[in-house]
Protein backbone atom coordinates (compact mmCIF):
# COMPACT_ATOMS: atom_id res chain seq x y z
CA UNK A 1 0.00 0.00 0.00
CA UNK A 2 2.00 3.22 -1.22
CA UNK A 3 1.52 6.94 -0.30
CA UNK A 4 3.73 9.78 -0.25
CA UNK A 5 5.37 10.74 2.89
CA UNK A 6 6.24 14.09 4.25
CA UNK A 7 10.22 14.95 5.20
CA UNK A 8 9.52 16.99 8.21
CA UNK A 9 13.44 18.57 7.83
CA UNK A 10 12.47 20.97 4.96
CA UNK A 11 9.50 22.27 7.29
CA UNK A 12 10.09 25.45 9.06
CA UNK A 13 6.54 26.55 9.93
CA UNK A 14 5.43 25.37 13.47
CA UNK A 15 1.64 24.33 11.43
CA UNK A 16 3.67 21.36 9.33
CA UNK A 17 4.52 19.85 13.04
CA UNK A 18 3.44 16.32 13.37
CA UNK A 19 0.08 15.16 15.12
CA UNK A 20 0.99 13.95 18.29
CA UNK A 21 -0.86 11.69 21.00
CA UNK A 22 -2.72 14.64 22.79
CA UNK A 23 -2.99 16.42 20.26
CA UNK A 24 -4.89 13.90 18.70
CA UNK A 25 -6.88 13.43 21.79
CA UNK A 26 -9.11 16.60 20.47
CA UNK A 27 -10.44 14.52 16.96
CA UNK A 28 -10.83 11.36 18.80
CA UNK A 29 -11.55 8.23 16.75
CA UNK A 30 -15.24 7.52 17.34
CA UNK A 31 -14.89 4.15 16.10
CA UNK A 32 -12.88 3.33 19.43
CA UNK A 33 -15.64 4.46 21.86
CA UNK A 34 -13.86 7.87 23.26
CA UNK A 35 -15.55 11.03 23.87
CA UNK A 36 -16.44 13.86 21.53
CA UNK A 37 -16.69 17.13 21.67
CA UNK A 38 -20.06 18.99 22.27
CA UNK A 39 -22.54 18.57 18.78
CA UNK A 40 -22.15 22.68 17.55
CA UNK A 41 -25.92 22.07 15.54
CA UNK A 42 -28.81 20.15 14.93
CA UNK A 43 -28.07 16.92 12.39
CA UNK A 44 -29.37 17.74 9.14
CA UNK A 45 -29.47 13.66 8.28
CA UNK A 46 -28.95 11.44 10.58
CA UNK A 47 -26.59 8.71 10.44
CA UNK A 48 -28.89 6.15 9.58
CA UNK A 49 -29.96 8.19 6.29
CA UNK A 50 -33.67 9.86 7.78
CA UNK A 51 -33.40 13.46 7.41
CA UNK A 52 -33.76 15.73 10.26
CA UNK A 53 -36.67 17.81 9.17
CA UNK A 54 -40.35 18.46 10.07
CA UNK A 55 -42.84 20.54 7.78
CA UNK A 56 -45.07 22.72 10.09
CA UNK A 57 -47.47 25.01 8.57
CA UNK A 58 -48.13 23.12 4.86
CA UNK A 59 -51.05 24.63 3.38
CA UNK A 60 -53.65 22.39 2.49
CA UNK A 61 -51.35 19.08 3.25
CA UNK A 62 -54.48 16.70 3.41
CA UNK A 63 -55.67 17.68 0.43
CA UNK A 64 -51.98 17.21 -1.72
CA UNK A 65 -51.46 14.41 -0.45
CA UNK A 66 -54.70 12.68 -1.36
CA UNK A 67 -54.04 13.65 -4.82
CA UNK A 68 -51.07 11.63 -4.93
CA UNK A 69 -52.92 8.62 -3.61
CA UNK A 70 -50.81 6.32 -4.41
CA UNK A 71 -47.48 7.87 -3.47
CA UNK A 72 -49.28 8.37 -0.33
CA UNK A 73 -50.48 4.48 0.16
CA UNK A 74 -47.11 3.83 -0.95
CA UNK A 75 -45.10 5.66 1.82
CA UNK A 76 -47.57 4.97 4.56
CA UNK A 77 -46.55 2.41 7.49
CA UNK A 78 -47.47 -1.30 6.94
CA UNK A 79 -50.27 -1.25 9.90
CA UNK A 80 -52.17 2.05 7.45
CA UNK A 81 -51.68 -0.08 4.23
CA UNK A 82 -53.35 -2.93 5.49
CA UNK A 83 -56.20 -0.45 6.82
CA UNK A 84 -56.70 0.83 3.23
CA UNK A 85 -56.86 -2.65 1.82
CA UNK A 86 -59.70 -3.93 4.12
CA UNK A 87 -61.26 -1.15 4.17
CA UNK A 88 -61.42 -0.01 0.40
CA UNK A 89 -63.34 -3.88 -0.26
CA UNK A 90 -65.50 -3.79 3.02
CA UNK A 91 -66.72 -0.36 1.91
CA UNK A 92 -67.18 -1.03 -1.58
CA UNK A 93 -69.45 -4.17 -0.88
CA UNK A 94 -71.05 -2.31 1.54
CA UNK A 95 -72.29 0.53 -0.72
CA UNK A 96 -73.42 -1.64 -3.53
CA UNK A 97 -74.79 -3.74 -0.84
CA UNK A 98 -77.26 -0.75 0.39
CA UNK A 99 -77.67 -0.01 -3.31
CA UNK A 100 -79.12 -3.62 -4.72
CA UNK A 101 -81.45 -3.20 -0.72
CA UNK A 102 -82.75 -0.48 -1.67
CA UNK A 103 -83.36 -1.77 -5.43
CA UNK A 104 -85.17 -4.80 -4.22
CA UNK A 105 -87.19 -2.09 -1.50
CA UNK A 106 -88.11 -0.01 -4.31
CA UNK A 107 -89.56 -2.97 -6.46
CA UNK A 108 -91.00 -4.65 -3.62
CA UNK A 109 -88.93 -7.65 -3.82
CA UNK A 110 -88.91 -8.08 0.10
CA UNK A 111 -92.26 -8.62 0.00
CA UNK A 112 -93.61 -12.04 -0.15
CA UNK A 113 -95.43 -12.84 -3.55
CA UNK A 114 -94.69 -14.70 -6.98
CA UNK A 115 -93.73 -11.32 -9.15
CA UNK A 116 -90.27 -11.25 -10.89
CA UNK A 117 -87.54 -9.68 -9.10
CA UNK A 118 -84.45 -7.71 -9.70
CA UNK A 119 -82.27 -10.09 -8.05
CA UNK A 120 -83.06 -13.06 -7.22
CA UNK A 121 -83.35 -14.55 -3.58
CA UNK A 122 -82.41 -10.84 -2.22
CA UNK A 123 -85.01 -10.20 0.43
CA UNK A 124 -83.10 -8.59 3.71
CA UNK A 125 -80.01 -6.33 4.08
CA UNK A 126 -78.08 -9.37 4.58
CA UNK A 127 -78.53 -11.39 1.55
CA UNK A 128 -77.93 -7.87 -0.38
CA UNK A 129 -74.57 -7.59 1.10
CA UNK A 130 -73.71 -10.96 0.11
CA UNK A 131 -74.76 -10.64 -3.52
CA UNK A 132 -72.50 -7.47 -3.24
CA UNK A 133 -69.31 -9.55 -2.29
CA UNK A 134 -70.07 -12.45 -4.76
CA UNK A 135 -70.35 -10.48 -7.02
CA UNK A 136 -67.32 -8.27 -6.57
CA UNK A 137 -65.32 -11.20 -6.07
CA UNK A 138 -66.55 -13.51 -8.85
CA UNK A 139 -67.26 -15.83 -6.58
CA UNK A 140 -70.91 -17.00 -8.19
CA UNK A 141 -72.66 -19.30 -6.13
CA UNK A 142 -75.80 -19.43 -8.28
CA UNK A 143 -77.92 -18.69 -5.70
CA UNK A 144 -78.32 -14.91 -6.25
CA UNK A 145 -78.49 -13.58 -9.52
CA UNK A 146 -79.72 -10.34 -11.19
CA UNK A 147 -82.34 -10.83 -13.69
CA UNK A 148 -83.81 -8.37 -16.89
CA UNK A 149 -86.49 -7.45 -14.58
CA UNK A 150 -84.67 -3.89 -13.27
CA UNK A 151 -81.98 -2.42 -15.47
CA UNK A 152 -80.69 -0.38 -12.60
CA UNK A 153 -79.37 -3.77 -11.13
CA UNK A 154 -77.70 -4.71 -14.66
CA UNK A 155 -76.22 -1.24 -14.53
CA UNK A 156 -75.57 -1.42 -10.82
CA UNK A 157 -73.41 -5.28 -11.45
CA UNK A 158 -71.94 -3.89 -14.29
CA UNK A 159 -70.49 -0.77 -12.46
CA UNK A 160 -69.22 -3.17 -9.62
CA UNK A 161 -67.55 -5.24 -11.46
CA UNK A 162 -65.79 -2.22 -13.15
CA UNK A 163 -64.82 -0.83 -9.47
CA UNK A 164 -63.71 -3.85 -7.83
CA UNK A 165 -61.03 -4.34 -10.88
CA UNK A 166 -60.31 -0.80 -10.42
CA UNK A 167 -59.98 -1.81 -6.46
CA UNK A 168 -57.89 -4.61 -7.17
CA UNK A 169 -55.19 -2.94 -9.28
CA UNK A 170 -54.73 -0.21 -7.34
CA UNK A 171 -54.33 -1.81 -3.72
CA UNK A 172 -52.84 -4.65 -5.46
CA UNK A 173 -50.32 -2.47 -7.15
CA UNK A 174 -49.74 -0.49 -3.91
CA UNK A 175 -48.89 -3.40 -1.54
CA UNK A 176 -46.40 -4.76 -4.22
CA UNK A 177 -44.64 -1.52 -5.05
CA UNK A 178 -44.50 -1.30 -1.47
CA UNK A 179 -43.16 -4.84 -0.62
CA UNK A 180 -40.62 -4.16 -3.24
CA UNK A 181 -39.04 -0.94 -2.07
CA UNK A 182 -35.77 -1.39 -1.47
CA UNK A 183 -35.72 0.75 1.67
CA UNK A 184 -34.45 -2.26 3.25
CA UNK A 185 -31.88 -2.93 0.90
CA UNK A 186 -29.75 -0.10 2.82
CA UNK A 187 -29.90 -1.80 5.91
CA UNK A 188 -26.80 -3.85 4.33
CA UNK A 189 -24.86 -0.69 2.90
CA UNK A 190 -22.77 0.54 5.47
CA UNK A 191 -20.49 3.95 5.54
CA UNK A 192 -17.90 4.03 7.92
CA UNK A 193 -18.33 6.02 11.53
CA UNK A 194 -15.85 8.35 10.34
CA UNK A 195 -14.18 10.34 7.95
CA UNK A 196 -10.58 11.25 7.75
CA UNK A 197 -8.15 13.84 6.17
CA UNK A 198 -4.71 12.99 5.04
CA UNK A 199 -2.15 13.02 2.70
CA UNK A 200 -2.82 10.63 -0.49
CA UNK A 201 -0.70 11.14 -3.71
CA UNK A 202 1.10 14.82 -2.11
CA UNK A 203 -2.50 16.05 -1.78
CA UNK A 204 -4.44 16.83 1.26
CA UNK A 205 -7.76 14.09 0.85
CA UNK A 206 -11.04 13.75 2.52
CA UNK A 207 -12.17 9.95 2.69
CA UNK A 208 -14.93 7.80 4.22
CA UNK A 209 -15.12 4.06 3.29
CA UNK A 210 -18.81 2.58 1.80
CA UNK A 211 -19.01 -1.21 2.05
CA UNK A 212 -21.80 -3.46 0.67
CA UNK A 213 -22.47 -6.46 2.78
CA UNK A 214 -24.25 -8.54 0.45
CA UNK A 215 -22.95 -11.06 -2.46
CA UNK A 216 -25.80 -9.24 -4.77
CA UNK A 217 -23.90 -6.23 -6.57
CA UNK A 218 -25.51 -2.67 -6.50
CA UNK A 219 -25.44 -2.17 -10.18
CA UNK A 220 -24.88 1.24 -11.37
CA UNK A 221 -23.45 2.63 -7.93
CA UNK A 222 -22.22 5.79 -7.75
CA UNK A 223 -21.45 8.21 -4.85
CA UNK A 224 -21.67 12.10 -4.36
CA UNK A 225 -21.41 14.11 -1.30
CA UNK A 226 -22.57 17.97 -0.16
CA UNK A 227 -21.06 19.99 2.35
CA UNK A 228 -24.05 21.82 4.44
CA UNK A 229 -23.03 24.98 6.36
CA UNK A 230 -24.28 28.56 7.59
CA UNK A 231 -22.96 31.43 5.77
CA UNK A 232 -23.79 35.41 4.70
CA UNK A 233 -23.82 36.86 1.52
CA UNK A 234 -22.26 39.79 0.45
CA UNK A 235 -25.50 41.39 0.89
CA UNK A 236 -25.73 40.40 4.38
CA UNK A 237 -28.65 37.74 3.75
CA UNK A 238 -28.26 34.72 5.85
CA UNK A 239 -28.35 31.34 4.72
CA UNK A 240 -28.67 28.63 7.21
CA UNK A 241 -27.72 25.38 5.31
CA UNK A 242 -26.19 26.79 2.43
CA UNK A 243 -25.58 23.53 -0.03
CA UNK A 244 -21.94 23.23 -1.62
CA UNK A 245 -21.05 20.20 -3.98
CA UNK A 246 -17.87 17.88 -2.92
CA UNK A 247 -16.33 16.83 -6.32
CA UNK A 248 -15.42 12.49 -5.90
CA UNK A 249 -14.45 12.12 -9.46
CA UNK A 250 -17.75 13.19 -11.92
CA UNK A 251 -15.84 14.04 -14.14
CA UNK A 252 -13.31 11.60 -14.20
CA UNK A 253 -15.96 8.93 -13.63
CA UNK A 254 -14.24 7.83 -10.44
CA UNK A 255 -17.97 8.60 -8.30
CA UNK A 256 -18.58 5.18 -10.25
CA UNK A 257 -17.79 2.25 -7.95
CA UNK A 258 -17.27 -1.64 -8.37
CA UNK A 259 -19.19 -2.07 -4.93
CA UNK A 260 -17.69 -5.68 -4.63
CA UNK A 261 -15.53 -5.18 -1.54
CA UNK A 262 -15.34 -2.00 0.85
CA UNK A 263 -14.05 1.40 -0.85
CA UNK A 264 -12.62 4.41 0.02
CA UNK A 265 -14.33 7.28 -1.22
CA UNK A 266 -11.87 10.43 -2.18
CA UNK A 267 -12.45 14.02 -2.25
CA UNK A 268 -8.81 15.69 -3.56
CA UNK A 269 -9.13 18.81 -1.34
CA UNK A 270 -8.11 21.36 -4.21
CA UNK A 271 -8.63 24.84 -5.15
CA UNK A 272 -12.16 23.94 -5.94
CA UNK A 273 -13.17 22.27 -3.22
CA UNK A 274 -15.71 24.22 -0.02
CA UNK A 275 -12.53 22.63 2.21
CA UNK A 276 -9.60 24.47 0.60
CA UNK A 277 -9.33 26.66 3.33
CA UNK A 278 -9.64 24.12 6.41
CA UNK A 279 -6.71 23.72 8.34
CA UNK A 280 -6.58 20.99 11.68
CA UNK A 281 -6.90 24.01 14.32
CA UNK A 282 -9.94 25.26 12.18
CA UNK A 283 -11.68 21.83 11.86
CA UNK A 284 -11.58 21.67 15.34
CA UNK A 285 -14.22 24.41 15.89
CA UNK A 286 -15.72 24.26 12.86
CA UNK A 287 -19.88 24.16 12.21
CA UNK A 288 -20.51 22.22 9.13
CA UNK A 289 -22.05 19.02 7.68
CA UNK A 290 -21.00 16.70 4.72
CA UNK A 291 -23.88 14.80 3.55
CA UNK A 292 -23.01 11.94 1.59
CA UNK A 293 -25.04 9.78 -0.86
CA UNK A 294 -24.77 6.36 -2.30
CA UNK A 295 -27.34 5.60 -5.10
CA UNK A 296 -27.48 2.30 -7.39
CA UNK A 297 -29.66 -0.11 -8.84
CA UNK A 298 -30.84 -3.22 -6.59
CA UNK A 299 -29.71 -6.20 -8.61
CA UNK A 300 -32.70 -8.63 -7.63
CA UNK A 301 -35.47 -5.88 -8.83
CA UNK A 302 -33.52 -3.01 -10.69
CA UNK A 303 -34.89 -0.53 -8.48
CA UNK A 304 -33.11 2.53 -7.09
CA UNK A 305 -31.94 2.37 -3.95
CA UNK A 306 -30.38 5.45 -2.04
CA UNK A 307 -28.29 5.57 1.09
CA UNK A 308 -27.12 8.50 3.09
CA UNK A 309 -25.23 9.47 6.21
CA UNK A 310 -23.01 12.37 6.97
CA UNK A 311 -19.90 13.71 9.17
CA UNK A 312 -20.17 16.78 11.80
CA UNK A 313 -17.38 18.42 11.95
CA UNK A 314 -15.83 16.20 15.18
CA UNK A 315 -16.47 13.44 13.31
CA UNK A 316 -14.15 13.99 10.52
CA UNK A 317 -10.54 12.83 11.83
CA UNK A 318 -7.38 15.08 10.87
CA UNK A 319 -3.93 12.81 10.24
CA UNK A 320 -5.78 9.67 10.16
CA UNK A 321 -5.88 6.60 7.40
CA UNK A 322 -8.33 3.82 7.24
CA UNK A 323 -6.92 0.13 8.12
CA UNK A 324 -7.12 -2.17 5.28
CA UNK A 325 -10.13 -4.40 4.81
CA UNK A 326 -8.98 -6.37 1.87
CA UNK A 327 -6.52 -9.64 2.52
CA UNK A 328 -5.58 -11.99 -0.49
CA UNK A 329 -5.77 -15.54 1.03
CA UNK A 330 -4.78 -18.20 -1.46
CA UNK A 331 -7.71 -19.02 -3.94
CA UNK A 332 -9.49 -15.63 -3.35
CA UNK A 333 -10.13 -12.15 -1.11
CA UNK A 334 -10.76 -11.63 1.95
CA UNK A 335 -12.43 -8.48 3.62
CA UNK A 336 -12.16 -8.21 7.10
CA UNK A 337 -15.08 -5.83 8.38
CA UNK A 338 -14.29 -6.09 11.90
CA UNK A 339 -11.77 -3.22 10.73
CA UNK A 340 -14.10 -1.34 8.40
CA UNK A 341 -14.46 2.13 11.11
CA UNK A 342 -11.08 1.43 12.30
CA UNK A 343 -8.50 4.30 11.45
CA UNK A 344 -4.68 4.80 12.24
CA UNK A 345 -2.74 7.87 13.04
CA UNK A 346 -0.23 9.52 10.17
CA UNK A 347 1.87 11.54 12.49
CA UNK A 348 3.88 12.90 8.82
CA UNK A 349 0.06 14.55 8.03
CA UNK A 350 0.56 18.94 7.80
CA UNK A 351 -1.62 21.00 10.13
CA UNK A 352 -2.03 23.56 7.82
CA UNK A 353 -4.67 23.95 4.89
CA UNK A 354 -4.25 22.58 1.79
CA UNK A 355 -4.23 25.95 0.46
CA UNK A 356 -1.59 27.20 2.54
CA UNK A 357 0.15 23.70 1.73
CA UNK A 358 0.05 24.39 -2.02
CA UNK A 359 1.34 27.72 -1.47
CA UNK A 360 4.79 27.03 0.62
CA UNK A 361 5.20 23.66 -1.95
CA UNK A 362 5.08 26.44 -4.85
CA UNK A 363 7.65 28.32 -2.94
CA UNK A 364 9.49 24.98 -1.87
CA UNK A 365 8.81 25.32 1.67
CA UNK A 366 7.67 21.98 1.98
CA UNK A 367 9.11 19.14 0.46
CA UNK A 368 6.85 15.78 -0.46
CA UNK A 369 9.23 12.64 -1.08
CA UNK A 370 8.14 9.27 -2.18
CA UNK A 371 10.24 6.37 -0.07
CA UNK A 372 9.49 3.32 -0.02
CA UNK A 373 6.64 3.31 2.47
CA UNK A 374 3.63 0.82 3.02
CA UNK A 375 0.87 0.40 5.70
CA UNK A 376 2.84 -1.71 8.57
CA UNK A 377 5.94 0.96 8.49
CA UNK A 378 3.00 3.75 9.83
CA UNK A 379 1.53 0.69 12.37
CA UNK A 380 5.01 -0.09 13.34
CA UNK A 381 5.81 3.64 14.00
CA UNK A 382 2.85 3.75 16.42
CA UNK A 383 3.25 0.45 17.97
CA UNK A 384 7.36 0.71 18.83
CA UNK A 385 7.49 -2.01 20.84
CA UNK A 386 6.18 -4.54 18.30
CA UNK A 387 8.61 -7.45 17.59
CA UNK A 388 8.48 -7.72 14.07
CA UNK A 389 10.00 -11.28 13.72
CA UNK A 390 7.54 -12.28 16.26
CA UNK A 391 4.90 -12.51 13.23
CA UNK A 392 4.60 -16.25 11.58
CA UNK A 393 2.30 -17.62 8.57
CA UNK A 394 -1.29 -18.09 9.75
CA UNK A 395 -1.20 -17.36 13.39
CA UNK A 396 -3.85 -14.98 14.75
CA UNK A 397 -3.49 -11.35 14.96
CA UNK A 398 -5.37 -8.95 17.20
CA UNK A 399 -6.04 -5.37 15.93
CA UNK A 400 -2.85 -4.21 18.19
CA UNK A 401 -0.32 -6.60 16.07
CA UNK A 402 1.12 -5.92 13.08
CA UNK A 403 -0.31 -8.25 10.03
CA UNK A 404 0.76 -11.19 8.41
CA UNK A 405 3.91 -11.41 6.53
CA UNK A 406 1.54 -12.12 3.09
CA UNK A 407 0.83 -8.56 3.80
CA UNK A 408 4.38 -7.56 4.00
CA UNK A 409 4.83 -8.22 -0.06
CA UNK A 410 3.04 -5.27 -0.35
CA UNK A 411 6.27 -3.37 0.69
CA UNK A 412 9.25 -5.57 -0.88
CA UNK A 413 11.98 -3.78 1.54
CA UNK A 414 9.89 -4.27 4.60
CA UNK A 415 10.20 -7.86 3.60
CA UNK A 416 13.61 -8.01 3.58
CA UNK A 417 14.63 -5.72 6.30
CA UNK A 418 11.90 -4.80 8.37
CA UNK A 419 13.54 -0.95 9.04
CA UNK A 420 13.98 -0.68 5.53
CA UNK A 421 10.73 1.13 5.00
CA UNK A 422 11.46 4.20 7.93
CA UNK A 423 11.89 7.39 7.10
Amino acid sequence: MGSARVNSRHVSNSRYSTVSSDEMKLTTNMANGKAKPAQLHSRFVKKDGHCNVHFVNVSEKGQRYLADLFTTCVDVRWRYMLLIFCLAFVLSWLLFGVIFWLLALLHGDLEDGDHRKCVSNVTTFTAAFLFSVETQTTIGYGYRYVTDECPLAVFAVVLQSILGCIIDAFIIGAVMAKMAKPKKRNETLVFSENAVIALRDGRLCLMWRVGNLRRSHLVEAHVRAQLLRSRVTEEGEFIPLDQSDINVGFDSGVDRLFLVSPITVVHVIDENSPLYALSRAGLQGADFEVVVILEGMVEATAMTTQCRSSYLAHEILWGQRFEPVLFEDKNCYRVDYSRFHKTYEVPSTPHCSARDLDQDLAQGKYLLHEPSFCYENEMEQNLASVNVSGVTHGAPHSPDELFTPRLYSRCPALTQNPKACRL
